[in-house]
């Protein structure tokens, strides 16, 4: 048997699937998600072919030709009623990120021992225990994740550092990023002297 009579297997491509930008689904299930507005107006523009192909007016009334006047007109409104949901959801969370609000706190202990006390960051989608490490390792001292007096989450710092915790978030250093300066506040807590 000679060489030319084997033949050697061809080599199977991958199949390159196209994701959507905006709703990270495969363009042709964008229908399904809660953007499709904005998914289709990203097609249009990043592949116009295959914007035709789903969303031109043939390949609509090929798609929605079985279905009836009612069922037509039901499935415009539901999607629209999605869509505006969706926004609204994503606009109130945007609200509610922009109202919270950072506080950080220099509580005095004992007479030269201070702590201080960060609280909010959560709200800017900020993991408490990466900026826990982050902070103890730019003090070289002690941080860590406990409840406050409220019952919420706070990062402890041993010493003084709030003026330079407030620079690192107006700085946006390392897990502290994404928090407006504006949101943040500085709270002086003195220990309360014990009454003779």
């Amino acid at each position: 048997m000679s060489s030319s009579d084997q033949q050697e297997p061809q080599a199977v491509r991958p199949l390159e699937v196209l994701y959507c930008q905006i709703c990270t689904f495969p363009p042709e299930y964008c229908e399904f998600g809660s953007s499709l507005t904005r998914c289709k107006e990203w097609l249009q523009g990043a592949h116009s072919q295959l914007f035709d192909k789903y969303y031109s007016d043939e390949a609509l009334q090929s798609k929605i030709g079985t279905l009836s006047l009612e069922a037509q007109a039901k499935l415009e409104k539901d999607s629209a009623k999605k869509e505006a949901k969706a926004e609204a959801k994503a606009d109130a969370a945007l609200k509610k990120k922009m109202a919270s609000q950072v506080s950080i706190k220099r509580i005095e202990r004992n007479k030269r021992k201070h702590v201080t006390a960060i609280h909010g960051l959560e709200a800017f989608d900020i993991e408490l225990k990466k900026a826990a490490k982050f902070l103890a390792q730019k003090f070289a001292t002690g941080a860590s994740v406990t409840k406050n007096a409220q019952g919420q989450d706070e990062i402890v710092v041993q010493g003084d550092v709030s003026d330079d915790v407030l620079e690192l978030i107006e700085g946006g250093a390392g897990p502290l990023k994404g928090v407006p300066a504006d949101n943040v506040v500085i709270i002086e807590e003195k220990k309360k002297k014990a009454v003779e």
